[in-house]
């Protein structure tokens, strides 16, 4: 029996599943992170929401919407959309979606967050993992994963 090589289909087969592994993990663990983020910045809104609608009336410059229709929307998108990212359900909907988010969140609050170098580099690293998740295909980590599969296995029987 003779030793793999690098040149050999079993090595870079076992090379592809790690690969595969690695990058599955690095997508969950993104997920999970930029999720908690949102979540909790959610979460905070509703611990005052007389003080989460003064921000948005005084604070935070949201085009179109009024300050109580941006707060309410902004919230229920930030507590809704992580959990969606979380559990792999429309899971580029869901990274899109945030994306948007944080996107109006720079434009709103942009005039604090230029003098916040911190803060804003926070945003620019969020949006682009939400791009990221976003354009990437759905992983095993998902169940949008699973549910695609199932249904071209399903697809893909014999009638009769």
């Amino acid at each position: 029996m003779q030793a793999s090589t690098i040149g050999e289909p079993g090595r870079a087969s076992r090379f592809a599943r790690i690969t595969e592994l690695a990058a599955a993990m690095a997508h969950l663990l993104a997920r999970l992170y930029v999720a908690k983020v949102f979540f909790m910045a959610g979460m905070s809104k509703t611990g005052n929401w007389e003080s989460t609608l003064s921000l948005f009336e005084e604070e935070y410059r949201v085009p179109i919407l009024t300050p109580q229709m941006a707060a309410i929307l902004g919230t229920g998108l930030e507590l809704t959309l992580p959990v969606l990212l979380v559990i792999g359900i429309c899971t580029r909907c869901a990274a899109a979606g945030l994306l948007m988010v944080n996107g109006m969140a720079v434009f709103a609050y942009y005039h604090v967050l230029a003098d916040m170098p911190v803060a804003l580099q926070d945003h620019l690293e969020w949006g682009l993992l939400l791009l990221l998740l976003a354009v990437q295909a759905p992983v095993w980590t998902t169940v949008d994963f699973w549910w695609v599969r199932a249904r071209l296995n399903h697809s893909q029987r014999p009638a009769g």
